[in-house]
């Protein structure tokens, strides 16, 4: 083989270089073909190699040009197919194998359903292999002539023994700093993704009217950086190690983000392989064959019922799960304070300077409270202060106190400073720079 250096390239021809991209890819393949217990053959390991060896052989093709080439189109969507289903595949393994450190409520549900939709993932592989090896077959790429690669290859990465726990966690000075910071993040990613709030298990036709209209990969994936981001703020700041010991608050907590976030991953790669490769979208005949024989080796109802009875349904409930957590962190380590404060000048607490109040309160998620005399109410209801407005005017009150949050105090005190945003008049008026997020 001679290599040009000028252009970095050799004088393998396109079907060598093919044969060669192919080899693991196939020999993965071949190996899946003769499972007989594809919940045990189905390891990390080997969907690692099948997601290594169909990236390479799918963008080597896609380099050549087989997305536009009737001949080699249907054997670069079957690649883009196995590595998407892996991609998925490895993850869900992941969770299922780690449910035992996870610290989270319903988890043997979780784990029922779970298995279900590792089983359709490994099922819809199994599909696969056969009708890939025989597109080979037709191209011209010959099946590895060493054969499979034998099952000690793709061993299990669990076993029954556990190294020594001698690592600690161990408070920093800025760690209770950066709980609040983490459970506030949470709060608000948690809020954001009522969006997709889930009611009741979709049917057929609920599952093809919500995606992609209203949950799709693109959105999924927003969701996944943001928690992904969230958790290694977590890992890098708050907790070093492991599951095992430590605060076991924080632990549990951590569990709930995790699991969502595997769940996104999960969703992310099966809506990614649904909207690209299973949704009728191309004119030309060859799309609309290749999808067909694709949906008939995948069954694009079943992987919609994953992502979203499963997926989405779980993301749901340890989001809710997991703000409890997060607002009993809150509790635990936010500083609190008092401050003393005028109330808004002749209107009093009428729905504007009721409303700003609450939202400084559940912009940062601590307790605060509004007290009159020996009456407390909670400061992040609109109707609770405005409740407090009344007994506050029929009494003549001109100052009250707010206890809780300093954070929140700070914020409170400012807005006090400009009469709770509105002139005497009841009218609104420009607001600090550091209160920008209320306008």
């Amino acid at each position: 083989m001679e290599i040009d250096a000028a252009n970095g390239l050799c004088d393998l021809s396109f079907g060598e270089r093919v044969r060669f991209y192919s080899h693991n890819y196939m020999r993965c393949l071949m190996f899946i073909r003769t499972c007989s217990h594809p919940e045990k053959s189905f390891t990390k390991s080997l969907y690692s190699k099948l997601i290594t060896s169909s990236h390479l052989l799918e963008d080597f093709l896609d380099f050549h040009g087989a997305k536009n080439n009737a001949d080699w189109y249907y054997y670069r969507e079957l690649a883009a197919a196995v590595r998407h289903l892996s991609l998925a595949g490895y993850t869900q393994k992941h969770v299922l194998n780690r449910l035992v450190f996870y610290d989270i409520d319903a988890k043997e549900d979780f784990r029922v359903h779970g298995e279900v939709v590792l089983s359709f993932i490994t099922g819809s592989l199994s599909n696969l292999a056969p009708a890939i090896l025989e597109e080979a077959s037709r191209l011209g790429i010959a099946e590895p002539a060493e054969g499979g690669y034998p099952e000690t290859n793709f061993p299990g990465v669990s076993s029954g023994e556990m190294l020594d726990y001698n690592i600690y966690d161990e408070d920093k000075d800025q760690q209770r700093n950066q709980i609040v910071r983490v459970a506030n993040e949470f709060l608000s990613i948690a809020d954001d993704f009522d969006t997709y709030e889930f009611y009741e298990v979709y049917d057929r036709d609920g599952l093809k009217a919500l995606v992609p209209e209203k949950v799709n990969e693109v959105e999924i994936r927003r969701f996944e950086m943001l928690v992904h981001n969230l958790q290694s703020s977590f890992d890098s700041y708050v907790i070093h190690g492991g599951f095992r010991y430590g605060n076991r608050g924080l632990k549990q907590f951590r569990s709930y983000f995790s699991v969502i976030f595997h769940l996104l991953q999960i969703m992310g790669r099966l809506l990614h392989f649904y909207e690209r490769h299973l949704i009728e979208v191309g004119y030309k005949n060859i799309y609309r064959v290749v999808r067909r024989q694709l949906c008939e080796l995948v069954d694009p109802d079943r992987l919609l019922d994953c992502t979203i009875n499963y997926g989405l349904y779980y993301v749901n409930h340890y989001f809710s799960s997991g703000r409890d957590k997060a607002r009993e962190i809150l509790k635990e380590n936010v500083e609190k304070g008092a401050i003393q404060v005028p109330i808004p000048k002749d209107l009093g607490f009428h729905c504007r300077p009721s409303l700003l109040v609450a939202k400084v309160v559940q912009r940062y998620g601590g307790q605060v409270d509004l007290v009159v005399d020996d009456h407390r109410f909670d400061a992040s209801s609109v109707l609770d202060i405005q409740w407090a407005g009344g007994m506050i005017q029929k009494e003549g009150i001109k100052e009250v106190s707010f206890e809780g949050d300093v954070r929140a105090l700070k914020d409170i005190e400012v807005l006090a400073g400009v009469n709770y945003g509105e002139d005497r008049m009841g009218k609104g008026i420009p607001l600090p720079k550091s209160l920008k997020y209320l306008r």
